[in-house]
């Protein structure tokens, strides 16, 4: 799947989805809203309604052509992960996606929910919200309780309150610039000098 995409259930986290895509877009990186339902509006676990700006089922999932700085990232949220995870097409083209060389970005209990879904994570460092780490743990993953965590082409983050760190954690990953990097933290004052 080409480009950087958040995906989108009913009961996503409304940080670890909007701070996620503000980030990057600050960073000047080209996000796109995916809704996984028949229609491109979704409700966040908080009553916040988005407009999403693609329906995945009208997107290409084949994974062809799939680069590393093409990026799926998953938020977290009740029952918002839930439903990634069990949306057939999703996890296929996250694979399919995976296997052709893209990266997987996933936060709070996405990680344990979405990022179980893949078939070989064994040696794999990442950080979950605490209770969700267990099926990849089972799959030979290492949980580690940081903020967020890069471990080759995949990227997790902890919880709603570390969504700022996960996102500078995808902007570093795909910018060749990391002066963009701080600069988009000087401009949130995680930066003061």
């Amino acid at each position: 799947m080409k480009g950087i995409n958040i995906f989108l259930a009913d009961g996503f986290e409304d940080m670890e989805a909007l701070a996620t895509c503000d980030v990057l877009r600050r960073a000047g990186l080209p996000v796109e809203l995916v809704s996984i339902k028949k229609d491109l509006s979704v409700t966040s676990s908080h009553g916040v309604d988005v407009e999403a700006e693609w329906i995945l089922e009208d997107m290409e999932t084949s994974g062809a052509g799939t680069e590393p700085w093409d990026v799926m990232i998953f938020p977290g949220g009740m029952p918002g992960s839930k439903s990634l995870a069990e949306c057939k097409p999703l996890i296929k083209a996250m694979k399919a996606h995976y296997k052709a060389g893209g990266t997987l970005a996933a936060i709070c209990a996405a990680p344990g929910l979405v990022l179980s879904e893949l078939d070989d994570v064994q040696g794999l460092e990442f950080t979950c919200f605490d209770g969700f780490q267990d099926a990849l743990v089972a799959k030979g993953a290492v949980f580690t309780p940081k903020p967020a965590v890069r471990c080759g082409r995949i990227i997790t983050g902890r919880s709603a309150g570390h969504a700022i760190p996960f996102a500078l954690t995808i902007a570093d990953a795909l910018l060749p610039d990391k002066s963009k990097v701080e600069e988009v933290k000087h401009a949130l004052f995680l930066v003061t000098e």
